[in-house]
C-alpha cells in the first residue's frame, strides 16, 4: 500500500485544526458557565436552561391536548378544582330551590393552629371519596370525605422560632396526584408523603427559610412534576417558581423572577455595586394554572424589595408585579404582562390566575383573568398576553425621588373597589381632627404620609376568585381599606431581614369593608355587587346551582344567587370562615366543605375544624376529634433545638415577648414594626400607656379582635407590659 505523504500531512493538519477548535469552544462554554455560575452571587444553586425543541427531541412535548381540562365534579382534584383554576363545579344539587335544607352532616377538629398567629387558608382536596386537609401549622391530614373520620395525619416540626413569615403562619393546601400528597411547608421544605398511609416518601429543602424563604402556595402537579414558587418578598429574596420531579423529588427546572443583568429585561433593574436584583423580591405565593394544549403555565409575582421606596431600584423591575407565562416542560419564558410598573404601593397581585375560553365578537378566545390589588382585573389573551378587551397605559403622577414610572396600565372597564379617597369619604370615615393629606390609586410619597386607597390589602388579596360559565362573570372578593404611607431611611438589605423601606400604617378607627363582584368577562363592567363592613376574605366556590359561596369573618359561610347577588343561605360555625369552600359527590350527594380556623390578619375568631354540609344533614353537635397523634404516626422534621439551661438565662419580659409572638407578631411585626394590617408599636402613643393597652388587648379595635376570651387575665398583663416597657420604647 502506497501512502501519499502530502494527503497525510493535509489530513492531520485538517484534524489538528478541529481539535483545537474544539478545545476553544469547550473553553468558551466553560468560561461562559463559571461566569454565569459568579452572577448567581451564592445564590446557590444553577439555572439550567432548556429549549422547546430539546424538550421535544427528548420525547417530550411542552403540548399535552390528551390531557383534558373539566369542571370539578366528583371531587376536588386541585387547588383550583381543576387545572384551570376556575373553581366551578358542575354539580347542582344544592341549588336555589334546596338551599335551605343544607346543614351540617360532620364537623371534625383537626387540634392544631389555635395561636393568633395562625391564620387557615387551606382548600380541602377530595380524591376518590378522601379528603386531604392542611393547618397552618402545616400539618397534613387524610379525612373520610363521607364521615370526617381521620385516616391517617402528617405532623411536621416546623421551627417554632421561624420568624421570616411577612402574614403569620399559613399554608393554601396540598396536591393529590401519583399515588402522593404533595405539600410546601413554611420552612421552605417540599414532601412528598404516600397517598395511602402518610408516609414520608422524599422531602427536598426548596430554599433556605434562614434567608428569608418561605412556601405558602398549594403546590400544582402536572404531567409528572410538582411545581411550587418560593415567598418573602418582604426579606429581600429573589423570587422564583421550580418544576421538581413527581416521583423522586429532585429539580427538573427552575426560573428567576428577576433576571440577571445580562438577560433579558435585566435593565429594568440598576446594574450596580448595590446589585439590588439579586435580593429584590418578586415571590411566586399562588397556584399557577396551566393549559395543557399549549403547554404553559401561568402564574403572578408580588412585591419588589424594598417594597416601598423606589429610590434604590430605578426601571419597571421586571418581573415583579407580573402574570408571567412559561412552558410547562422546560421553564422557558413565553411571555409577561406587568400590573405595576416599579410598584412602590405594594400593589402586588396575589390572586391564582384563571383561565377560560369565551366569545368575544363572534370570535372564541382563549382568556386568562387576575384580579389585581389594584382593584382591576386584568383579562389578557393567554396565548399571546395581549389586552382581551383593553388596557391603556396612562401618565401617572411624578416624584423623581421615588423614581417613579411615567405611565402605569389602566384596564378599560370597572374598577371592583374605590382608587380614590374623596372629601366625602374623609368627613365620613376619618376622624374629626383629621389633617393630613390624601390620594388615589399611583399617587406617590416621600417622607410626609399621604393616604390612600386602594390598601396593601387590595382590591383583591390572595382568597381565590371563581370563574362559572354559566353566568359568564369572574367573581372576586375585595377589600375597599385606608392607608398611609411614608417613606423612610432603611439600613441597607441584610439576609433575612426584613426589608421593605418604609411602614405600612392603617388609618386608625377608619372603617374597612368588603367587596363580593361579579364582573362581566366580555366587558370587564360590574354585573352586581355586595358590600360589607368587614374585608372579605375567604375565597369563591362557584357551582351549576346558580350559587356562589363566601366565607365571612364573623364565622358566617354564605350563599350569593350567582346571578343577581342576593343572599340565599348562611350558617355560623365557631371560628373565622377564611379559606374557600369546595364541593364534591358520594354515592350521588352532594357535600359541601369549607375549613374554619380564623385568619391573623382578619382579625378573626380561631378555630381548627372542617364543616361539611349536605341535604338534610345529621350532625349531632359533636365534633369529631383528629387532634391525637398516632402512636408511630408519621412525623418528620429537623432535630429540636437543644436549650442551654447552665446558669441563670431568666428573661421578665421572655412571658410576654412569647405571647407576643403566637398572637400579635403578624399584624404589628417583629419588635411592633413593619406589621401588617397593624400600627406601629414603637410610634403609637397608645402603647405608652399600661392601662390603655391592657384595654385593647381586652375588648379589640377597629380591625383588631378582643382577646379577653381568648389569652388569660395574666398573659393579657404580661404582653400589655412587652407592649408597654420595651415595644414602646424602641425606637429612643
Amino acid at each position: 500500500m502506497k501512502f501519499n505523504l502530502s494527503k497525510v500531512l493535509l489530513f492531520s493538519f485538517i484534524v489538528i485544526i478541529v481539535i483545537a477548535g474544539l478545545a476553544f469552544y469547550a473553553g468558551v462554554l466553560t468560561k461562559n458557565s463559571l461566569e454565569d455560575m459568579k452572577t448567581e452571587e451564592n445564590t446557590g444553586s444553577f439555572h439550567f436552561e432548556t429549549t422547546t425543541d430539546e424538550a421535544e427531541n427528548s420525547g417530550k412535548s411542552p403540548s399535552q391536548p390528551h390531557i383534558e381540562v373539566e369542571y370539578a365534579k366528583e371531587g376536588w382534584a386541585t387547588h383550583g378544582g381543576d387545572y384551570f383554576n376556575r373553581r366551578f363545579s358542575e354539580l347542582e344539587q344544592i341549588n336555589l330551590e334546596t338551599i335551605n335544607e343544607l346543614k351540617p352532616e360532620w364537623v371534625t377538629s383537626l387540634g392544631a393552629s389555635l395561636d393568633m398567629k395562625f391564620s387557615g387558608e387551606a382548600t380541602p382536596i377530595v380524591v376518590d371519596g378522601i379528603m386531604y386537609i392542611a393547618t397552618a401549622e402545616n400539618d397534613v391530614l387524610a379525612l373520610d370525605a363521607k364521615t370526617g373520620e381521620k385516616i391517617w395525619e402528617f405532623r411536621p416540626e416546623i421551627e417554632e422560632k421561624l420568624d421570616t413569615v411577612c402574614c403569620g403562619w399559613t399554608t393554601r393546601g396540598v396536591a393529590v396526584a401519583d399515588g402522593k400528597v404533595f405539600a410546601g411547608l413554611l420552612d421552605a421544605r417540599l414532601v412528598a408523603l404516600d397517598q395511602q398511609t402518610g408516609e414520608l416518601l422524599w422531602e427536598t429543602e426548596v430554599a433556605d427559610w434562614e434567608e428569608g424563604y418561605t412556601i405558602t402556595s398549594a403546590p400544582l402537579y402536572y404531567n409528572g412534576k410538582v411545581y411550587t414558587g418560593v415567598a418573602g418578598g418582604e426579606y429581600g429574596i429573589r423570587g422564583r417558581i421550580m418544576a421538581y420531579d413527581a416521583e423522586y423529588g429532585h429539580e427538573v427546572w427552575r426560573w428567576y423572577t428577576i433576571p440577571t443583568p445580562y438577560e433579558k429585561n435585566g435593565d429594568t433593574w440598576p446594574d450596580d455595586e448595590d446589585k439590588n436584583w439579586l435580593h429584590g423580591g418578586a415571590p411566586v405565593w399562588n397556584t399557577p394554572a396551566v393549559d395543557p394544549e399549549l403547554g404553559t403555565i401561568y402564574f403572578v409575582t408580588g412585591n419588589t424589595a424594598p417594597d416601598l421606596d423606589g429610590s434604590k431600584r430605578e426601571g419597571d423591575n421586571l418581573y415583579a408585579n407580573s402574570i408571567v407565562a412559561l412552558n410547562a416542560e422546560t421553564g422557558e419564558y413565553v411571555w409577561h404582562f406587568q400590573q405595576v410598573h416599579h410598584d412602590i404601593w405594594d400593589l402586588d397581585p396575589t390572586n391564582p390566575v384563571i383561565l377560560f375560553d369565551v366569545e368575544i365578537d363572534g370570535e372564541t378566545r382563549k382568556a386568562l383573568g387576575e384580579a389585581g390589588k389594584t382593584g382591576w382585573i386584568y383579562f389578557l389573551d393567554r396565548e399571546t398576553g395581549e389586552p382581551l378587551i383593553g388596557i391603556e397605559e396612562k401618565e401617572v403622577p411624578q416624584l423623581a425621588k421615588q423614581k417613579t414610572s411615567p405611565t402605569q396600565p389602566f384596564p378599560v372597564g370597572d374598577s371592583f373597589v374605590p382608587q380614590s379617597i374623596t372629601e366625602e369619604d374623609v368627613e365620613r370615615d376619618l376622624a374629626d381632627d383629621f389633617e393630613g393629606q390624601i390620594g388615589s390609586i399611583f399617587t406617590p410619597f416621600w417622607d410626609e404620609p399621604i393616604t390612600l386607597k386602594p390598601s396593601s390589602f387590595g382590591g383583591a388579596n390572595w382568597p381565590p376568585s371563581a370563574y362559572s360559565p354559566e353566568t359568564e362573570y369572574f367573581y372576586v372578593l375585595g377589600t375597599d381599606a385606608y392607608v398611609a404611607l411614608s417613606r423612610q431611611d432603611e439600613d441597607a438589605y441584610e439576609e433575612g431581614g426584613m426589608w421593605i423601606g418604609s411602614i405600612f400604617v392603617p388609618v386608625n378607627d377608619a372603617p374597612m369593608r368588603g367587596t363580593i363582584t361579579a364582573m362581566d368577562v366580555k366587558t370587564n363592567t360590574i354585573a352586581w355587587q355586595v358590600v360589607w363592613d368587614a374585608n372579605a376574605y375567604s375565597g369563591v366556590l362557584a357551582t351549576a346551582g346558580d350559587l356562589i359561596f363566601v366565607g365571612h369573618n364573623d364565622g358566617r359561610l354564605i350563599a350569593f344567587n350567582a346571578k343577581t347577588g342576593e343572599e340565599v343561605w348562611s350558617y355560623k360555625m365557631d371560628a373565622g370562615a377564611n379559606a374557600p369552600s369546595v364541593t364534591y359527590e358520594i354515592n350521588g350527594e352532594q357535600y359541601l366543605s369549607i375549613f374554619a380556623a380564623g385568619n391573623s390578619l382578619a382579625g378573626s375568631v380561631h378555630g381548627d375544624k372542617v364543616y361539611t354540609f349536605k341535604m338534610n344533614g345529621s350532625w349531632d353537635g359533636t365534633p369529631i376529634d383528629a387532634s391525637e397523634k398516632n402512636d408511630g404516626g408519621a412525623l418528620t422534621g429537623k432535630d429540636p433545638i437543644e436549650t442551654d439551661t447552665t446558669g441563670d438565662t431568666s428573661d421578665s419580659f421572655e412571658l410576654g415577648l412569647s405571647i407576643y409572638e403566637g398572637n400579635c407578631l403578624s399584624c404589628h411585626g417583629n419588635m411592633g414594626e413593619n406589621g401588617h394590617n397593624g400600627p406601629n408599636l414603637q410610634l403609637s402613643e397608645l402603647a405608652e400607656n399600661y392601662d390603655g393597652v391592657v384595654d385593647r388587648i381586652n375588648n379589640g379595635g377597629s380591625t383588631m379582635p378582643a382577646f379577653k376570651t381568648i389569652l388569660t387575665e395574666e398573659e393579657v398583663k404580661e404582653v400589655a407590659r412587652y407592649v408597654n416597657e420595651v415595644l414602646s420604647k424602641a425606637d429612643e
